[in-house]
């Protein structure tokens, strides 16, 4: 390895934990403070059937974002998918990818280079490849993202230091509610800074991060598209189910935010009634074309209709689950990251602990 690198690895307690957002802001601030970065993720998670250029989805869509030149990006060392590891537990596999990593790093260049890591502390042991074992190899810091929903996520959060002991360097926390901020601010964040946990950041909930656009319940659904093919890009932020009567749907739909409304096919009046409020998309059920009516309106409003061959409760799951696993995609959702990092996350905290200073611009 480059003697003079330095090596970040940003890891979380649990998958889905806004890992690869805080990331994107911070090599983002990074790049303002004029700090040469390199970037790579050793294991990757996402991937497209082509993987001919050796890269996970994460590190493409983060090195677009950055305008990171090809010497700055490493290629992923491994996809943790079922082939790998149904071959490493026949044996088929006795690479040593501790070796492996410190070869795979010599080929970077970069000041500081930011470590992608796992979704979990435990993810990637199979091939020796855990957080902890990545850490070790390339004698990295690691900054944990976790998200905050409630009190209990404090034992995650010792458990983490227990096991990482003084590579951990400070922590994120992640998607918290504002009524708990104050809470995590005045309370949380003493408690474990007494300790030697450092908070670098508090993230509020953002309720534009956890959206997905209409285009991905498209893809999740397996939805046809009966109008509006055009504004799939339109942002999802809460799920509305349309079964109630048409005055309580009302009351209903009037309090919700840029909602998917799921209703059968067959509720010409509730389809009617999401329409006229903050509805980004309407999702039949049934096999019932929606009418000659509904549909005309939907095309005026420029809102997409969506058919599914699934029933009510299957359609929500799927919803849901989208929501709780939603990636950073869209180009509004990249703005909204670096607003939210530059204002609740201290960069300048985490430079001194990693000892390193801005560069200087000669005037």
């Amino acid at each position: 390895m480059p003697k003079s690198a330095k090596y970040l690895l940003i890891g979380s307690t649990e998958a889905y934990s806004g890992k690869s957002a805080v990331l994107l802001g911070l090599a983002h601030q990074l790049q303002e403070k004029k700090l040469d970065i390199a970037y790579g993720k050793p294991l990757g998670t996402c991937w497209s059937d082509d993987r001919t250029d050796g890269m996970d989805e994460d590190v493409k869509f983060l090195a677009h974002n950055l305008n990171l030149p090809p010497n700055r990006l490493l290629k992923t060392l491994l996809f943790l998918d079922t082939v790998s590891i149904e071959k490493r537990l026949k044996g088929e596999d006795t690479i040593d990818y501790r070796s492996e990593l410190l070869k795979y790093l010599q080929v970077q260049s970069g000041k500081l280079v930011l470590l992608e890591g796992p979704g979990t502390l435990e993810e990637g042991t199979l091939f020796e490849m855990s957080l902890l074992e990545v850490a070790e190899v390339v004698d990295a810091g690691i900054v944990l993202v976790t998200r905050l929903e409630s009190v209990l996520s404090i034992h995650k959060i010792l458990s983490a230091k227990r096991r990482l002991g003084d590579r951990l360097i400070g922590v994120i926390l992640n998607d918290v509610p504002s009524e708990q901020l104050e809470a995590v601010e005045t309370e949380i964040k003493p408690f474990l800074e007494q300790r030697d946990i450092a908070v670098l950041g508090i993230l509020p909930r953002s309720a534009l991060l956890r959206s997905v656009s209409v285009r991905e319940l498209v893809h999740q659904l397996h939805a046809e598209v009966i109008c509006r093919p055009d504004r799939l890009d339109l942002m999802v932020e809460s799920l509305t189910i349309g079964a109630m009567n048409v005055n309580s749907a009302l009351k209903y739909f009037r309090k919700g935010r840029n909602m998917a409304v799921v209703t059968g096919g067959d509720r010409q009046d509730i389809q009617l009634a999401a329409l006229e409020t903050s509805t980004q998309c309407l999702i039949l059920t049934g096999h019932v074309p929606p009418s000659d009516f509904i549909l005309n309106r939907a095309e005026d409003l420029e809102i997409p209709i969506l058919s599914v061959d699934l029933d009510t409760l299957t359609t929500v799951e799927i919803i849901n689950r989208a929501f709780g696993q939603v990636r950073l995609q869209e180009p509004i959702k990249v703005q909204c990251v670096r607003q939210l990092m530059k204002e609740h996350f201290d960069v300048d905290r985490l430079m001194s602990k990693l000892g390193l200073e801005p560069a200087v611009t000669l005037p």
